[in-house]
C-alpha cells in the first residue's frame, strides 16, 4: 500500500480534488433542489397552473452540481486519469486538489442557500404570480457566487496544466 501511494500520490490527490468538486457541489445541489421542491410541491397542490413557474425556480440550485461535474471532468482529463497515463507528481496533484476546492466548497454552500432563496421565491409566486420575474432575481443573485467559484476553479486548472514540478 505504501509503495502504491508513493508511486501514485499525485494522481490520488488530483482524483480527490475531482471527487470533492463533483460530490460536494452535487450534494449541495441535491439539498437545494430538495428544499425548493418541497415548497414547489405545496404550491402545485393548491394551484397546478403555477407548475411552470415553480419548476424553473426549483431547478436553479441544480446548476452547482453541473459546475462541479465540469471541474471534475476537466481535472480528470488534464491529469490523464481519463485517456492518459494518469501519473503526475505529488506537487501537481496538490495543485489540482486546490484548484477543485473553490467549486467544491462554494458549490455546496451556495446550492443550499439558493434552494432556500428559491423556496422563498416560490412562496412569492404562490401569492403573487405576476411577481415571478422579481422573485427569480433573489435565487439568481446566489448563483453569482457559484459562477465566481467556477471561474476561479477553471482559471486554477488552466494554470495547473503549466506548473512545472
Amino acid at each position: 500500500m505504501i509503495e502504491f501511494l508513493q508511486a501514485n500520490m499525485g494522481t490520488v490527490l488530483a482524483l480527490l480534488g475531482a471527487a470533492l468538486a463533483v460530490a460536494m457541489a452535487g450534494v449541495g445541489s441535491a439539498k437545494g433542489v430538495g428544499i425548493a421542491g418541497e415548497a414547489a410541491a405545496g404550491v402545485i397542490a393548491e394551484d397546478p397552473g403555477k407548475f411552470g413557474k415553480v419548476m424553473v425556480l426549483q431547478l436553479l440550485p441544480g446548476t452547482q452540481g453541473i459546475y462541479g461535474l465540469i471541474i471534475g471532468f476537466i481535472t480528470l482529463s488534464q491529469t490523464g486519469i481519463i485517456g492518459g497515463d494518469g501519473n503526475i507528481s505529488i506537487g501537481r496533484g496538490f495543485v489540482y486538489l486546490c484548484a477543485c476546492l473553490p467549486i467544491a466548497i462554494a458549490g455546496y454552500f451556495s446550492a443550499i442557500a439558493q434552494g432556500r432563496a428559491s423556496a422563498a421565491a416560490i412562496g412569492t409566486v404562490a401569492k403573487k404570480p405576476d411577481q415571478f420575474g422579481k422573485a427569480m432575481i433573489f435565487p439568481i443573485m446566489v448563483e453569482t457566487y457559484a459562477i465566481l467559484a467556477l471561474l476561479v476553479s477553471i482559471l486554477a486548472l488552466s494554470g495547473a496544466a503549466g506548473v512545472a514540478f
